[in-house]
């Protein structure tokens, strides 16, 4: 098992000490689910949500938090990202919204904490949006995808490969059938 390095050698938290590492380009993909009512579903596909556009401003407040990661997680770092990327991913059969966050950066240290804060605070302001339509929402399912960087090299979540691209197409065809529905 790998030393857990936030933590001295009194077992004390601490920040990790990155000055003698190399910068790499580091990458991180993190997902995440909001399932909902079928109806909170159409509307918000539909914008018919009240507060606004509900991709939109889920999609500004997850590149905002990233950005402001280290100021939450205690031991972070505070970074300059070099790019966040919000995704959307809608499955209506589910009533389901997977949200997938692409970090990335040149540094000493990964950005696996700000894709995880970039897809909880995404869904989180989903959930704001629509919580007077909805309370029953669930957001769950947050994890890393694939981590690509740094001493440790690349990481690809187990079974996630065929996901990641099954998510791909799926978007694709479902903004062509919405195009499509526009005309």
């Amino acid at each position: 098992m790998p030393k857990l390095t936030h933590f001295d050698k009194k077992g004390r938290a601490r920040m990790v000490d990155v000055s003698k590492k190399m910068e790499t380009l580091r990458e991180a993909i993190v997902q995440g689910s909001i399932f909902m009512n079928p109806e909170t579903f159409r509307r918000i596909l539909s914008g018919e949500v009240s507060k606004g556009d509900v991709f939109a401003v889920a999609k500004v407040a997850g590149i905002m938090a990233a950005k402001k990661t280290s100021e939450i997680i205690p031991m972070c770092h505070p970074l300059n990202l070099s790019h966040v990327e919000i995704n959307f991913y809608p499955f209506e059969k589910e009533s389901r919204i997977d949200i997938e966050a692409t970090v990335k950066i040149k540094a000493r240290t990964g950005v696996e904490m700000e894709g995880f804060v970039a897809v909880a605070v995404a869904g989180l302001t989903i959930y704001d949006m629509c919580k007077a339509i909805d309370r029953g929402m669930t957001l769950s399912d947050i994890h890393l995808v694939k981590k690509k960087g740094g001493q440790s090299g690349t990481y690809l979540a187990k079974g996630i490969g065929h996901r990641v691209l099954f998510l791909a197409l799926c978007s694709l065809l479902l903004a062509c059938s919405y195009r499509e529905d526009l005309k």
